[in-house]
């Protein structure tokens, strides 16, 4: 028996239907699409797809047969040849990985952050300056240069977001009006390129609100836009808006309660900082700070969470929590400050 992909439709308080589509971006990972549909059913007036999932074979599988779930269960008449619209919340590879066996489906043009625009459109350069870093962010953690975390790194760096270019006909700005239905909320933090789409009363919250976990973070050192600072920033961004009523983001269910998830995160990354003050009495190197913060650490884990460890530490330094200096080989020493 054929499993369709679990598609969920929410109507905003315009009459905008927003469908969310959950694919399997990768295995045992899963990430949500939508598509947002404006008209009448039997002949929309606009169509937008907001994320593509990942170029992974089960994930472009999973998009399509959603697809096709609703139009054949709820009626809408969308088709490629027709959609209004592509548009990518951040240029991570479960969202956009899936986009240039999209775009060959279709004209719509594509939009996405302007930050965005050199990692869709330039993929391989991305990719190539990444690798020319990577050596340079492994001394700075004091990552031992052959261990299992500097090879983990160094084929992180040689992944590309997608496996082609895709060109941009509509870099957005923070408080665009795309085609009069999408209202741009630059939430740089997760990704420095990242934005949070309203569309009358609901919220594309993409990675930058989940109801369940904690987007991964990486250091601003990294990239322009991420890291903690951007990430609180943003959160108060999101959080000042009024007429809300639900938020969905790139993974997992809907949430009525944002503003409560919003409290739970700010709680959670102070526990978080109050654990790596306790932890840095003594001059430590982001690498030797993991296994403090993570003492049951799993490997799946390990790399994203140094990203994050980096990246609390970055802020800690920021805010003169913590002092950094440099250690003879060049590693990064963090100290709580007295």
């Amino acid at each position: 028996m054929t499993v369709l992909p679990a598609v969920a439709c929410h109507v905003t308080a315009g009459g905008t239907r927003v469908y969310t589509v959950t694919l399997r971006a990768f295995p045992q990972f899963e990430a949500n699409t939508f598509l947002v549909v404006q008209g009448e059913p039997a002949a929309p007036s606009y169509a937008a797809l907001v994320d593509m999932g990942s170029a992974h074979e089960d994930s472009l599988g999973d998009l399509h047969a959603g697809l096709a779930h609703i139009r054949s269960a709820y009626g809408e008449a969308w088709s490629w040849d027709t959609l209004s619209r592509l548009l990518v919340t951040h240029p991570h590879a479960d969202h956009v990985g899936g986009l240039p066996a999209v775009r060959a489906l279709t004209p719509a043009p594509v939009a996405a952050h302007t930050w965005a625009v050199p990692a869709l459109e330039q993929p391989e350069a991305r990719g190539a300056a990444w690798q020319v870093q990577v050596e340079g962010h492994l001394r700075w953690a004091g990552i031992p240069t052959k261990s299992s975390y500097a090879a983990r790194l160094r084929r992180r760096a040689h992944n590309l977001m997608l496996p082609s270019r895709v060109a941009v006909q509509t870099p957005l700005q923070d408080g665009d009006l795309l085609d009069g239905v999408f209202q741009v909320i630059h939430t740089p933090g997760h990704d420095g390129a990242q934005v949070c789409l309203r569309v009358d009363d609901l919220l594309l919250s993409a990675d930058h609100l989940l109801p369940h976990n904690s987007p991964p973070l990486m250091p601003e050192r990294y990239q322009r836009g991420a890291g903690l600072q951007h990430y609180l920033a943003s959160l108060n961004r999101i959080e000042a808006l009024e007429g809300v009523e639900v938020a969905l983001g790139g993974h997992g269910g809907p949430m009525a309660d944002w503003r409560g998830r919003i409290r739970a995160l700010r709680a959670r990354y102070q526990d978080k900082l109050a654990t790596l003050r306790a932890a840095a009495q003594q001059p430590v190197t982001i690498h030797d700070l993991l296994p403090l913060l993570y003492p049951n650490l799993r490997p799946a884990q390990a790399i994203l969470l140094l990203d994050q460890t980096a990246a609390l530490a970055e802020y800690l330094g920021q805010a003169g929590g913590l002092e950094e200096t440099q250690r003879e080989d060049g590693a990064a020493l963090f100290q709580t400050r007295s």
